[in-house]
């Protein structure tokens, strides 16, 4: 007689994925506003908006993952913070439109469910998601036998967020003088991961366990720093004063990311000497024999956001971004002419 078959021979466990909701319920609720109308488990999230001060509501929506630096959480087997960068691609980039986070859903795939893991992820999806103060409302974890490689995973993000119609910001009103604040990051945040493996593990041959001097930590624990999430910094200045442009520096850097909010005519000159360059970059700059150009054209630099305004507002900007607990400083302005020209001492790279 033929041998009988289950889904679990076949490598798909759903008590595991069982247990993996349960250990997750937690880190979930924590996230809930009087909002949510669901709780885990339900075949559609609600969730009720409340428009109270918004005349011309529009939904502002972004999705995203993590990219290769999943790699270095296998690598440091630490998997409770990658959610939180997973989070921070998908909200900072609706902050840019002028649009405040309401709720966000994850989706996380894998070979095998193990639900300590999953548990752990969803973790740092909620640490993003209360960062963001927004709610997860939902989510999904496939268990795909033989698509992935043992004890690997990937996850995508998905955030909606709300702003008034009026209020929306796109770069248009961005003239000539404006100035450009911007706002530290917190490390390498989500995007380059794969010329820093390239530099550390291909070129250097090191391990994510050896301690740098120059960055005062492993190199597993620098490069998993979680991506910082500007959403409380935004919300300092909205409907306060005139944001003209928002820029999320992410992949492709400086060059690629502000001109996608300037309007044709115009250009930006960046003034590198006025904020700290993190020591993570320099390290990776020395290792890897990389031009200065070369990582503004991939990394942050220590720059996460930038804020585009009027002249006479900066300072005020500034003092309000202070408050929120941010070191913000002016970083460069808006000419005539088009492109991004950065200096440093005095020369264009």
């Amino acid at each position: 007689m033929d041998e009988k078959l289950t889904y679990k021979d076949a490598g798909v466990d759903t008590k595991e994925g069982g247990r993996a909701v349960e250990l997750m319920k937690d880190h979930v609720k924590r996230t809930f506003s009087k909002n949510v109308l669901t709780g885990l488990g339900s075949f559609g999230s609600l969730y009720e908006l409340d428009l109270t001060n918004i005349t011309e509501p529009v939904l502002v929506s972004g999705t995203d993952g993590v990219g290769t630096k999943l790699k270095i959480a296998f690598l440091n087997d630490k998997h409770d913070t990658v959610g939180q960068d997973c989070v921070a691609m998908c909200v900072n980039d609706i902050v840019c439109q002028g649009a405040v986070p309401l709720f966000f859903l994850d989706y996380i795939a894998t070979g095998k469910v193990q639900a300590e893991k999953i548990a752990d992820i969803v973790k740092g999806i909620a640490d993003g998601c209360v960062l963001s103060e927004c709610s997860l409302v939902g989510g999904e974890t496939a268990e795909m036998p033989s698509f992935y490689a043992d004890g690997e995973y990937d996850m995508a993000g998905f955030a909606v967020g709300i702003a008034d119609k009026k209020r929306i910001i796109t770069g248009a009103k961005v003239a000539e003088g404006n100035v450009v604040i911007g706002i530290p990051s917190s490390g390498i945040h989500s995007n380059g991961y794969s010329l820093v493996r390239k530099v550390f593990f291909d070129k250097m041959d090191m391990d994510v366990q050896d301690y740098v001097d120059e960055l005062g930590t492993t190199l597993g624990d620098a490069l998993i720093t979680p991506t910082k999430i500007y959403v409380k910094a935004c919300k300092a200045v909205f409907n306060k004063f005139d944001i003209n442009g928002i820029v999320h520096i992410t992949g492709g850097g400086f060059y690629e990311n502000i001109p996608r909010i300037i309007p044709e005519g115009l250009g930006v000159e960046i003034e590198a000497d006025t904020w700290e360059v993190l020591p993570i970059f320099r390290y990776i700059q020395k290792c890897g024999n990389i031009e200065e150009k070369e990582m503004f054209s991939t990394f942050n630099m220590g720059i996460g956001m930038m804020f585009v305004v009027d002249a006479a507002d900066a300072d005020a900007i500034v003092s309000a971004l202070q408050a929120a607990g941010e070191k913000p400083s002016v970083i460069g302005k808006i000419v005539k002419g088009e492109g991004v020209k950065i200096y440093k001492d005095g020369e264009v790279l």
